[in-house]
C-alpha cells in the first residue's frame, strides 16, 4: 500500500450460536466457547486481530448483547490490548450492531478504514488471514466495500455465495474481483451448479470499508435503520466498562443482516441499485477459514484420527468412522457407528447423522417452545462475579457450587421464599448478614435466615469455593432483591 490508513476493527459478537447445542447455549453462546480446549473463539478472534501485522495498532471494538457483557469483559481481560465493549440493548442482526461499532470508531473524529469480524470463526493459516486483509484494506481505503470469500470445497448448502465478475489488477498475488451478485444458502442443486461455474466463493461473513462509506452506504439503503440507530447513539452513556444506547431508540431500528441490507444492493443486478452507492469487491481468502457454524463444519476443522473421527474428552470409539464426539463431563462409548455426531454436557446428550447437523436448531426450537430451559442455560451459569452450579434439587431444597473470582464480591440481597446455607471448602468468605460482617473459613459454615439482607464476598487472592444450601417453598433465581451492587444490576 502506497500508505497506511488509520484501522479499526469491529468485531461482532451478539449471536446466539443455536446450531452448537448443546455446548452453546443462549446464555452462553458459541463464541464464548472453547472448542480446542484453550481459548474461547472470541478469545482467538481478538488475538488473531492483535497478532496481525497489517493491523498494527487498529483500535478494536466488540460489539455483544447486554445479557453477555460481563462473560465477554472477564474473557477479553486476556488480551494483548483494551478493546471498547459496545452493548446492543436487543438483537437487531448484523447492520445494526455494525453501524454501533462504526460510530464507536468514528467517536475521535476520525474515519477509520473498519475491518469486520464475526467473533465465533476459526482461522487455520494467520498469514493468509493477513494477506487477504491487506489487500482487502488497500481497495476499502479507496472507496470500496469489500468481502472476503473463500474457495469452495463442496456444495454447501448452509453458506451465502458470492459471484464473481471482472478481476482487479494489483501487485500482489492475492486474487480479487468486483462482485456480480449474492446468492443465501443455496439448494444443493443450485450450490452444485455454481461449483460446476467456478465464478463463486463462499461468503466469509468479513468486511473492509471506511467507516463513512458504510454510514454513507446504509443511510442510501436502509434510512430508517442509519437514522434510528444514530439517534440511539447520540444517547449513549459510559456504564463501567461498556458503552450503552438506550432500548428504546435502538430497538425502533428495523432488524437485517449487512449482506441484506447492503452489501446485495451495491451488486450490479442488487434489489436496488442505486447511483452514489459505492463499489463492491470481494477479496480471496485462502486461510483455512471455517466458520464452526455446525456440528459437522466442527469436525471439519478438528483434527481427526485414520478413521476419520474427530473427538475431545473422555472418548472411546471401536470400529467407528468419520464420527465427532465431544464428552465434557462422563465417558462416551460408541461402537460400529459411522458419520455420527456425539456431544455430551452435564445436563444434554446429542446425537445425530452428522449430514444433518443443520437441523440442531429443531431441537433448540422444541425446548423453547415445551417451556424447559435447556436451550438457554447450562447448570453451570456465569456470573460477573464469578460462577454457580446446580448439584442436586428436590421439592424444597437446592444445592449449588458456587466459585467467586479474587476481589469480587455478589450484591447485598435479599430473598423473600427462602434460606441458605453456605460452606467454605477452599478460599475465605467475607460474609455480611444485616448489620453484622464476618469471615467463614475453609471447613466452617454460616446461616443465613429467609429475609436478612446479605452479601458474600472474596476478600484473597484466590478464587472461593463453596456449597451453598438452599431451603424454602420457592426457589426460583427471581426470588432476588438487590439493593447494592458492583456491577450495577441493582
Amino acid at each position: 500500500m502506497a500508505f497506511s490508513p488509520e484501522l479499526a476493527v469491529v468485531i461482532l459478537a451478539g449471536g446466539s450460536g443455536s446450531r452448537l447445542w448443546p455446548v452453546s447455549r443462549d446464555a452462553f453462546p458459541k463464541q464464548l466457547v472453547s472448542l480446542s480446549g484453550g481459548a474461547s473463539l472470541l478469545q482467538d478472534t481478538v488475538q488473531r486481530v492483535q497478532a496481525c501485522g497489517c493491523l498494527g495498532a487498529a483500535k478494536t471494538i466488540v460489539v455483544c448483547q447486554e445479557a453477555h457483557r460481563f462473560v465477554i469483559a472477564q474473557q477479553l481481560l486476556a488480551s494483548f490490548r483494551p478493546c471498547s465493549i459496545v452493548l446492543e440493548p436487543e438483537a437487531r442482526n448484523t447492520a445494526p450492531a455494525l453501524t454501533l461499532g462504526a460510530l464507536q470508531a468514528m467517536a475521535d473524529g476520525s474515519d477509520p478504514v473498519l475491518v469486520v469480524l464475526p467473533a465465533d470463526h476459526a482461522m487455520g493459516e494467520p498469514a493468509g488471514f493477513d494477506q487477504a486483509l491487506s489487500r482487502a484494506v488497500e481497495l476499502a481505503a479507496e472507496g470500496s466495500v469489500v468481502t472476503l470469500g473463500v474457495s469452495p470445497l463442496g456444495p454447501e448448502t448452509g453458506y451465502g455465495y458470492i459471484r464473481c465478475g471482472a478481476r482487479l489488477e494489483a501487485s500482489t498475488q492475492v486474487r480479487a474481483w468486483k462482485i456480480d451478485g449474492f446468492t443465501e444458502k443455496p439448494s444443493s442443486e443450485v450450490a452444485e451448479q455454481m461449483l460446476s461455474r467456478g465464478d463463486h466463493l463462499w461468503n466469509a461473513g468479513i468486511f473492509v470499508m471506511r467507516a463513512s462509506v458504510w454510514m454513507h452506504a446504509l443511510a442510501t439503503c436502509q434510512p430508517v435503520m442509519a437514522e434510528a440507530v444514530r439517534r440511539s447513539w447520540e444517547g449513549r452513556t459510559d456504564d463501567l466498562d461498556f458503552v450503552r444506547v438506550p432500548r428504546e431508540l435502538f430497538g425502533e431500528s428495523p432488524t437485517d443482516s449487512i449482506d441484506y441490507a447492503v452489501m446485495e444492493h451495491l451488486a450490479p443486478a442488487g434489489p436496488s441499485r442505486r447511483t452514489g452507492l459505492p463499489g463492491a469487491a470481494v477479496v480471496e481468502l485462502d486461510a483455512g477459514w471455517s466458520d464452526v457454524g455446525s456440528w459437522a463444519s466442527v469436525w471439519s476443522h478438528l483434527e481427526r484420527d485414520l478413521q476419520g473421527n474427530a473427538q475431545q474428552g473422555d472418548a472411546l470409539l471401536i470400529d467407528a468412522s468419520d464420527s465427532l464426539v465431544i464428552a465434557q463431563s462422563r465417558l462416551v462409548a460408541c461402537v460400529g457407528v459411522t458419520d455420527l455426531v456425539v456431544v455430551e454436557t452435564q445436563d444434554a446428550v446429542l446425537v445425530m447423522n452428522r449430514n444433518r447437523s443443520q437441523e440442531v436448531r429443531r431441537v433448540v426450537e422444541q425446548l423453547r417452545t415445551s417451556g424447559r430451559d435447556e436451550w438457554r442455560v447450562h447448570q453451570r451459569v456465569h456470573r460477573p462475579w464469578g460462577w454457580y452450579q446446580s448439584v442436586d434439587s428436590g421439592g424444597r431444597f437446592q444445592v449449588k457450587r458456587i466459585v467467586v473470582r479474587p476481589g469480587a464480591a455478589l450484591s447485598l440481597q435479599m430473598h423473600h421464599h427462602r434460606a441458605e446455607h453456605w460452606i467454605v471448602v477452599r478460599g475465605t468468605a467475607q460474609v455480611t448478614c444485616e448489620d453484622k460482617i464476618f469471615l467463614v473459613s475453609e471447613n466452617e459454615s454460616t446461616y443465613i435466615p429467609l429475609g436478612k439482607r446479605h452479601r458474600l464476598e472474596n476478600p484473597g487472592k484466590l478464587d472461593l469455593e463453596m456449597i451453598e444450601v438452599q431451603s424454602g417453598a420457592y426457589l426460583g433465581e427471581d426470588d432476588i432483591v438487590r439493593f447494592d451492587d458492583v456491577y450495577g444490576r441493582a
